[in-house]
Parts: structure tokens; sequence; C-alpha cells
């Protein structure tokens, strides 16, 4: 990894149109200069629906992403800016008339808060069930869910390069922080791994934890490598900073260091795995985006890709065979395809259960056995991560086949169960026992835990 080594070496050469980082949001949507070429409804569209979830795009995708004689069908468009219909219709209405108005700022807030609240901020148990204790404190910018895994939010990472518009953290941006999940206090997350043998992972994520400098990542990460540490042996990194702005890992000022770090993580020992979220293969296109790709695995780390299947921009077969093939090409290992979860703009990108499979099994089919190492598609439930295997004909009556990949409870992975088959169904609370059972096995269990939690 000379160019890493020797960062003297290193030159800006042009990979990119785009070096300085600038960020719009709601605020400065109208001085976007690609959007002027837009109708003034789409623009005020944007602007209502973007009181409530929010918005943030910067200078890069806008200028080497998105294909502004395709919009708004676009799909880097469709992941990126606020569309109308990702608010129900008399919700979009109705902030459209306040805008309209210019009413007093503390009626939209009011009216933008109940908007806020049917829309599920923290889905699947997160808040009651995940958060973990330390000395019978919450640790409030922590998640334990999986027996191995534990999640930590750091609190210089709850932003990002850019919002996705489907994103299921939107509830961590909008300024409520009775919603946001952070914490600064590397000492309590050092703390409580040094009492939980069981760990064996730990996941760093946000917002983004590639939007902090490297020296704040360092302060988490390096006292790991220490002996009392020796169980926790993967180290992930969840981040949408290799398509949002892979600046971050080519010309930013601390981009050396930052390969620096990850290869220091890795060659003392530990597996370094980023996460990284691509939702389609034209985020991997530019020559920036692959440059970042080259110097990430030249540390050793290695790329992971996951996305969830979502209407309007990924939601084709050869949309997907296409992203992992591409990913293979360049050394990134295909990992997960999610269902849309239940929360933020579901009814504007959620897809049937019955159709995600179906574009699963037939991305599947095009691609070559080094590419079938992704699973799905799967829903981040209250349970766990529960995938739809397909769909089956069983004593005369139609179901959706499924299985645990990762539970609560580490005994119901991999057991297979039954749901009746519903063609209209987006995710499992939708889903009923099938061939006469009147619950799922796992569902006491769960229901108990729900009950325990809420004491």
């Amino acid at each position: 990894m000379s160019q890493v080594r020797n960062p003297g070496a290193r030159t800006l050469h042009p990979l990119t149109a785009v070096e300085q980082f600038q960020v719009y949001t709601e605020r400065q949507l109208e001085q976007i200069p690609q959007l002027q070429r837009l109708p003034a409804e789409l623009r005020r569209s944007m602007h209502a629906v973007a009181q409530v979830l929010p918005f943030r795009v910067n200078r890069y995708i806008v200028e080497e992403l998105i294909d502004w004689d395709n919009i708004p069908d676009d799909p880097i468009f469709q992941l990126t800016f606020p569309q109308p219909g990702m608010l129900a219709p008399e919700d979009f209405e109705r902030m459209a008339a306040l805008l309209d108005a210019q009413v007093d700022p503390a009626q939209l807030r009011a009216v933008v808060q109940e908007i806020r609240q049917k829309l599920n901020p923290h889905p699947a148990g997160q808040r009651l069930l995940n958060v973990p204790r330390l000395d019978d404190k919450r640790l409030e910018g922590m998640q334990h869910k999986y027996r191995e895994t534990v999640l930590f939010f750091p609190s210089q990472g709850q932003t990002c390069h850019a919002y996705c518009t489907f994103c299921f953290r939107w509830a961590q941006f909008i300024g409520d922080k009775e919603l946001r999940i952070a914490s600064h206090e590397a000492t309590l997350l050092h703390r409580y791994l040094k009492q939980h043998h069981e760990v064996t992972d730990l996941l760093l994520t946000g917002g983004d934890p590639m939007v902090m400098k490297t020296r704040h990542l360092a302060a988490y990460l390096e006292p790991l490598l220490q002996p009392e540490f020796e169980h926790i042996q993967t180290l992930r990194i969840g981040t949408k900073a290799l398509s949002f702005w892979p600046q971050r890992f080519v010309l930013d000022e601390d981009a050396d260091d930052l390969l620096r770090l990850l290869e220091r993580l890795v060659r003392k020992g530990k597996h370094v795995a980023v996460m990284a979220h691509y939702n389609h293969w034209r985020e991997l296109d530019t020559p920036i985006a692959r440059e970042a790709v080259r110097r990430l695995r030249d540390t050793g780390v290695v790329i992971r890709s996951q996305s969830p299947l979502v209407a309007h921009i990924n939601d084709s077969a050869e949309v997907w065979a296409r992203l992992w093939q591409t990913q293979v090409s360049l050394g990134i290992v295909p990992y997960y395809m999610f269902v849309e979860r239940d929360t933020g703009a579901r009814r504007y990108f959620e897809v049937p259960l019955v159709r995600a499979w179906e574009i699963y099994r037939a991305a599947i089919q095009q691609v070559s056995g080094v590419a079938r190492t992704v699973r799905g598609p799967s829903m981040s439930a209250g349970p766990g991560k529960v995938e739809v295997q397909g769909v089956a004909e069983i004593g005369g009556e139609q179901v959706f086949v499924l299985r645990f990949i990762q539970g609560r409870n580490p005994d119901w992975v991999q057991r297979p169960f039954f749901a009746r088959f519903d063609p209209q169904a987006t995710w499992l609370d939708d889903l009923h026992p099938a061939l006469g059972e009147k619950a799922f096995f796992f569902q006491a269990e769960y229901d108990a835990m729900q009950t325990r939690a809420a004491l």
C-alpha cells in the first residue's frame, strides 16, 4: 500500500471534478443549479416533504451521480431527493398548504411532529429491547440485540455525507434528542465489552462513522488492540461514504491517516469489515469511487455490501445482478439484500415480499457462485433477521417459507417456519402462521421479552 505509507507522494489527481465537500439541506435547495430546470411544483413538493423527513445531499452526488436528463426517474435522484409520495396524500397536502400560507414556525413544527409520530421512528424494538445496561444504567448510545454483536453509535458520527430517502435511521437526523441514539463515552463502550466475552463483533454505526475525523475513530478502535479485548475479533464499520463521498478515502486531508489506522488494526490481528451501503451499480461507476475501493482493499480490510430492495431505485433483478457482478469484479463481497423497514417513507419504497423474493431469485440466477454470498431478502424485524426463502405448497396450502438468519434467541436461527401466502404482505407483521398453527414458534418467547423490557 505504497500510496498510503508515503503520503507525500499523493497528488490531487483529477479523479473527479468535485474535491471540496459542499452540502445542501432544505434551506439550500434552491441554490442547487440543476434544480432550476425542474418544474416549480416539483420543487414545492420537495420543500414540503423535507419539513418532515431529513434531507441532505452533497455536490459530488449532484454533479457526478445523478442523470439530470432523467428526472424524476433517475435512481440516484430518487435515493437522495424528497419525493411527494413519501408522505400520505393527506399529510403531504397539509404540509404543502402550510408552507404556501407561510404559517407561524411553531404551528408548522407542531404539525411536523404529529406526522413524524405516524412514521414509526424507532422500529424493531430498538429503544425498548436493544439497549444494554452497565452498572444497572441504560447505555443509550449502544444496542445489543444479538449475542455476538454490539452496535455503537459514536456521537461524532451522527450525520452522513448525504441522507438516503428510505433510511430507517431518519429519526437520528431531525434534531430531536428524544429520538437520537448516540454516545461520546468510549470508556463506557470499552467497559461493557470487557464484561461481555460472548461479544465477538463490534459494529460502529450511525449516521455514518466515516464522517468522523480519523483521530476520533481511532479513540474508539485502537484500545481494542489491548489483550483484554482479545475476544473482539471483528470490527465492522457501517458506511455510505464509498458511495456518497469516496473522497474520504482518497483526497480528504486525513484520508491516509484513516487507511493507516485500518491497516494497523488488520496487522494486529483484527478482522476489519467495511459494511458498505450500495443501492445501485451507478454508485460504483465513477473513477473516484473505484479508487476508494482499491485503496481500502489495499489495507487488508474486507468490504461487504448491503442494501434494501426499494421501489423506484433498485426493484429490478437486472439492477441487482449488475450491482453484484460489479462488486465482485472490484473485490467487494455481496452480503445482504434487505426488505425495506417498516418506518419513515416505507409507503413509497416498500415492495411486497413475494416480489422481493422473485427479484432476488431472478438476480441470483444471473450471477456466478462467487456473487451468491448475498443473503436475502431479509427483514430486520423485532424478533431478528428473517429471510424469505421462497413460496411453496404444503398440504394444498400456499405458504411463505421463512427462516431466521439471526435471532434474539440464538436457538431460533436456521429454524424454518411457514406463513400463509399473502401477495400484499410487505413485512413480518403482515404475516400469519400457516398449516393450522395458532402462532409462530418464537412468538410466545418474544412477547415475554417485550413484557420484561417494559417493566
